[in-house]
């Protein structure tokens, strides 16, 4: 009898599980670093930015929207949070995002995470390297 509970509630667990990921459906089918934006598509895509740049772009394109809900873009410097964006996803179909302003004391690795609902999950995460002129 305890083992059949303990079955039923793993299978419960994992049906809510499941409902909530279809809940929010959602998908990044595109994600990116540039050095800017023009009519609302990225410009000067990279992974790596010299120090001149002043500010850098994370471009967003997510899919799957029912309804209008946020995602959150979080910049890491290394293991340091730096900033924390959120975007409201308005349709099915939405490109979106948001920019850090950068210091060229702030060389080496940089990281977003795109974080989704429900609980804020990590929907994709990527790199990009800041560095010197003179590399």
């Amino acid at each position: 009898m305890r083992r059949t509970l303990v079955i039923a509630a793993v299978l419960i667990a994992a049906a809510v599980v499941s409902s909530t990921t279809q809940e929010s459906g959602l998908t990044v089918e595109k994600m990116s670093f540039c050095s800017g934006i023009e009519d609302r598509l990225p410009v000067g895509e990279s992974t790596q930015f010299f120090e001149t740049a002043e500010r850098i772009y994370c471009y967003t394109r997510i899919n799957g929207a029912v309804d209008t809900l946020d995602v959150t873009h979080v910049w890491y410097y290394g293991d340091e949070e730096k900033a924390r964006v959120d975007l409201t996803v308005q349709s099915a179909s939405w490109r979106t995002w948001s920019s850090k302003r950068m210091l060229p004391a702030w060389s080496g690795v940089w990281r977003v995470d795109i974080l989704g609902p429900p609980d804020g999950e990590v929907l994709l995460s990527r790199e990009f390297v800041y560095k010197p002129v003179d590399e």
